[in-house]
């Protein structure tokens, strides 16, 4: 039975409906002059589903219809009412038994579902395709909406909520989503008002208040009736929501805010501002942000099966979503590009990751089926012009550009204040009378571009408070001319200089992110960091690759850079010759010494060719030459080239200078591997204060040469004073680097050994443990650091008399050291030479002497018989025999040590000492006390060592 004032439509007129949908259409495609396939994929559908629209005699779906009409470019609005007037569904007439009103062809008004006498006004959105619910984001708007949960700001129920991003994160879907949902409850009134233009607000109150019939709407006078609106929601018992979407000016909306009636009715706004004024009223902001990988993901599988085009998924849907930065707009473009152009999403990441590729070609406006309106570049950049107005004049679209250069992750917010920066706002401040100064400038024109979503800022994020989504950058990157690229790209790599400094000086965490955003840098502009003869932060990127105990990752940006230097500079330019000398100081790194060897040896010969003896860079490629010498246990030469270098750093940079600073150091440090202590310690003492005088206590050389001279106090045996620098070292490094930084966890290493020569047994155990354990977590199971970690916790184990668990970790060693490096590594030699000390201690002496008859001949076979790890290789050997009861091969074998010994490293060397006292001990054993006394010397060496 029909209630009074029901319309019931009959088949006649749902005919007619649909055939005069189909006509519009039709004249629609043939005045568009496309065909029907270049139709289904601009519109997103299948061939088969526009034919079904244009021809069966059957009413094609809502989605069907708003995506040709968009398409097409005619009436969404008209062709949705002829589509519901195609299936026999009746409009809804006025509420009020007032008199017929005229009609308003810019609002649909559709039937509610449930019962009641709800009213919807205004143009609701569709419910996306494969709409993702965002529990996460509705429970925050639901509890802000009944007064309850975090989200509250204020004490008193919050009557509206603020839906605040970027464009193309899905707000007006989500709150689409409540608009729907609040129709099918039967809420009195919804309306859905675009909220960009006041206009278009009064238009759509007033319209409102004549179809509920509100007390003082006449429809003269729009202004009023829209107030009357708002003085109806004021005192009204019947539910209502307004949506605002969109809003673009707080002021201009300011007097139209719905009043505040907390279980009556509420208010659900979407803006892409980040302005205070919008959260007055008791309102509550709820910054909505991109999908979750889940949700993006979940979008795309639901979007393509939904299609019956599961095939194109391949398995990269998870790679495709963080491509598109899992932003809904993008990830709608993309599905509908999928399902139109039949690709997989793998073959669509080929496209989008090709930097020749736009991004309007991959992500087009005809790929627009979920009606968000507007072209995804569009979009993205659409608060530009807004924002450019809004900030000092000059600076906003300079500091936009900059910012698409650098990582979308996050940048440190201090870029912004760095000389480069503030000399280019400077310049700029100079066209804007009385403002502020530029870093107060700078801080502004940020303000503005967070205030409209166009970048983030998380000031509790360390080192990457500024933020930008990955596809608003590419946008920016895109619309930027390309003259003004070569100026942005080097403004970027002089800030990204400046707060690098040194590599060493700063916390890992800030070399990780400065990384991160160079890598960005050279992704989008490398051809512009090349043009000064290659720019400084390409080389302080590599360093601190190194400074972060990233040895191989090193090693691999190195051999790139060097090609790229040859191409870009020459093959002999300077700073070609430079990546080369860094290249082969990460063959050092990673224990490649003869690598490192032939490599230094060309680039000493090139530097000295090209630039002359007495060059910087040819002192350096002599200085770094010494130092694989001195790895190779070539100490002779090491010694005679490093005196010479630093004779020649005192002549020509002057007593002060840092590289003669370090000359200095180096030759100490050759000192030492000489077994000349005393000598390495009067130098190391003179380069400390040397050092803290010219570069400042906290310097990192002023660091290095600390530990360099408690290390010099460990061989000498005066381990008290090597603890207290080994003590201030860490303190200082905690301090300067934090507790995760390798140099710290290396002072924290070397302040364990220091613990075990004290006697502190139980102390140096702990700390070494958990050396290892923070290795391990920072660097990974893998690194040449863990694995040295783990060596040293074995050796500790030993020395306690734990000799399985020292077992277990060397036989871990050894096993890694031939996975990781190869059979004949120096530290896989090195890990089969400590695997056999304990296979002695553990009494399996003839499995000792198989591993260590191996590792004496790889040793003879790789370093010489003359290395320092030969030697000590045959005299592992030799005890051995001893053991096993083989007497007079170990008295042989000990004889030829010490005989090599004292001729290579002389007689008083320590390993000399220890092969006498070795010796004197055989001695001893066979009764042959004459004999013994002609070698033991009057102090053990190194007594207080492990």
């Amino acid at each position: 039975m029909r209630g009074v004032g029901d319309v019931q439509s009959s088949p006649d007129v749902g005919r007619e409906a649909l055939e005069e949908l189909q006509a519009r259409l039709a004249d629609g495609l043939a005045s568009s002059g496309l065909s029907v396939d270049f139709l289904a994929r601009r519109a997103g559908l299948g061939r088969t589903t526009v034919s079904q629209a244009l021809h069966q005699r059957k009413a094609p779906s809502e989605r069907t219809v708003a995506a040709l009409a968009k398409a097409l470019k005619l009436d969404v609005t008209g062709m949705l009412e002829l589509r519901r007037s195609a299936q026999g569904l009746p409009r809804i007439p006025p509420a009020s038994s007032a008199e017929p009103l005229p009609p308003v062809p810019a609002v649909a008004v559709a039937e509610r579902p449930g019962p009641g006498s709800g009213l919807l006004v205004g143009a609701l959105p569709l419910t996306a395709s494969a709409f993702q619910p965002r529990d996460s984001l509705r429970e925050r708007i639901d509890a802000a909406r009944t007064g309850g949960g975090a989200v509250l700001t204020q004490a008193r129920p919050p009557s509206a909520q603020v839906l605040a991003g970027m464009g193309g994160v899905g707000k007006s879907q989500l709150a689409a989503h409540y608009a729907h949902q609040a129709v099918v409850d039967g809420t009195g009134l919804v309306l859905w008002v675009p909220a960009g233009d006041v206009q278009q607000i009064i238009t759509l109150y007033g319209q409102a208040a004549l179809r509920i019939g509100v007390a003082g709407a006449t429809g003269e006078d729009p202004e009023q009736d829209a107030r009357a609106l708002v003085e109806w929601m004021a005192t009204t018992g019947s539910s209502w929501l307004v949506v605002l979407d969109d809003v673009s000016d707080p002021v201009v909306v300011g007097p139209w805010w719905p009043p505040s009636r907390p279980g009556i009715g509420w208010t659900l706004a979407t803006s892409r501002l980040h302005d205070p004024r919008l959260t007055g009223g008791g309102r509550t902001r709820i910054d909505v942000d991109v999908y979750s990988h889940a949700e993006a993901v979940a979008y795309l599988e639901e979007r393509l099966t939904g299609d019956g085009c599961a095939h194109l998924l391949d398995d990269r849907q998870g790679q495709l979503a963080i491509a598109l930065g899992h932003l809904p707009l993008a990830l709608g473009h993309a599905a509908a590009y999928l399902l139109a152009e039949n690709f997989s999403c793998d073959a669509y990441l080929a496209r989008l990751n090709d930097q020749a590729t736009e991004l309007d070609e991959v992500l087009p406006d005809w790929a627009d089926t979920e009606l968000y309106g507007r072209q995804v570049t569009a979009a993205l950049l659409l608060s530009v012009t807004a924002a450019v107005h809004a900030g000092p004049p000059g600076l906003v679209e300079p500091l936009l550009r900059l910012i698409a250069l650098l990582a979308p992750e996050g940048h440190p917010q201090d870029l912004w204040t760095t000389k480069p920066v503030l000399e280019l706002l400077g310049d700029a401040k100079e066209r804007i009378p009385g403002t502020d100064t530029a870093a107060q400038d700078v801080q502004r024109a940020l303000q503005v571009l967070r205030r409209y979503a166009l970048i983030g800022f998380d000031p509790h994020s360390p080192y990457r408070q500024v933020r930008i989504h990955a596809l608003t950058a590419r946008a920016i990157r895109e619309t930027t001319p390309r003259t003004e690229r070569p100026a942005l790209a080097l403004l970027c790599a002089d800030a990204l200089s400046e707060l690098w400094q040194e590599p060493l000086a700063i916390p890992r965490d800030l070399g990780q992110v400065l990384r991160a955003n160079t890598s960005a840098l050279r992704l989008h502009a490398e051809e512009c960091l090349w043009q000064r003869n290659g720019h400084i932060v390409l080389f302080l990127n590599g360093e601190s690759l190194r400074a972060s105990g990233l040895q191989h990752e090193a090693h691999a940006y190195w051999a790139l850079l060097s090609q790229q230097a040859a191409k870009a500079l020459g093959k002999e330019h300077p700073n070609t010759l430079t990546t080369r000398i860094n290249l082969a100081t990460t063959f050092n790194d990673l224990g490649r010494h003869q690598d490192a060897l032939t490599l230094r040896e060309q680039v000493r010969t090139d530097s000295e060719r090209l630039l002359g003896h007495d060059h910087p860079a040819t002192l350096v490629a002599r200085t770094n030459l010494a130092a694989t010498y001195s790895a190779l246990g070539n100490y002779g030469d090491a010694l005679a080239l490093q005196e010479e270098v630093l004779t020649d750093c005192k002549r020509l940079l002057g007593e002060d200078h840092r590289e003669t600073l370090l000359a200095r150091a180096n030759l100490a440090t050759t000192y030492g591997g000489l077994g000349r202590h005393h000598d390495a310690l009067a130098l190391q003492e003179r380069v400390l204060a040397e050092t803290e005088h010219i570069r400042g206590h906290d310097h990192p050389d002023t660091l290095i040469a600390r530990a360099n001279l408690a290390t010099t106090y460990s061989h000498l045996g005066r381990h008290h004073d090597a603890f207290r620098l080994e003590e201030q070292v860490l303190a200082d490094r905690e301090r300067l680097l934090g507790h995760d930084h390798p140099h710290t966890l290396m002072a924290r290493a070397n302040l364990a050994a220091t613990y075990w020569d004290l006697g502190r047994r139980n102390e140096s155990v702990t700390l070494e443990e958990q050396v290892l354990a923070d290795r391990e977590r920072l660097l990974g199971h893998d690194h040449p650091d863990t694995l040295v970690a783990r060596t040293n916790l074995a050796a500790t184990y030993s020395g306690l008399g734990r000799h399985h668990d020292a077992f277990r970790l060397q036989e871990a060693v050894l096993t890694d050291c031939e996975r990781l490096l190869h059979e004949d590594h120096p530290e896989t030699l090195s890990a089969r030479a400590n695997l056999a000390a304990t296979y002695c201690d553990l009494g399996r002496h003839h499995e000792a002497l198989t591993l260590q008859e191996q590792v004496l001949a790889d040793r003879e076979r790789l370093l010489g018989h003359d290395h320092l790890h030969t030697l000590s290789a045959r005299a592992d050997l030799a005890t051995s025999y001893w053991d096993l009861g083989r007497h007079h091969e170990a008295l042989t074998l000990e004889e030829q040590v010490l005989a090599e010994t004292e001729r290579i490293c002389g007689h008083d060397h320590p390993y000399a000492l220890i092969a006498r006292t070795n010796r004197a001990a055989m001695y001893r054993e066979l009764a042959r006390l004459d004999d013994a006394l002609r070698f033991e010397p009057d102090e053990h060496p190194n007594s207080g060592s492990r």
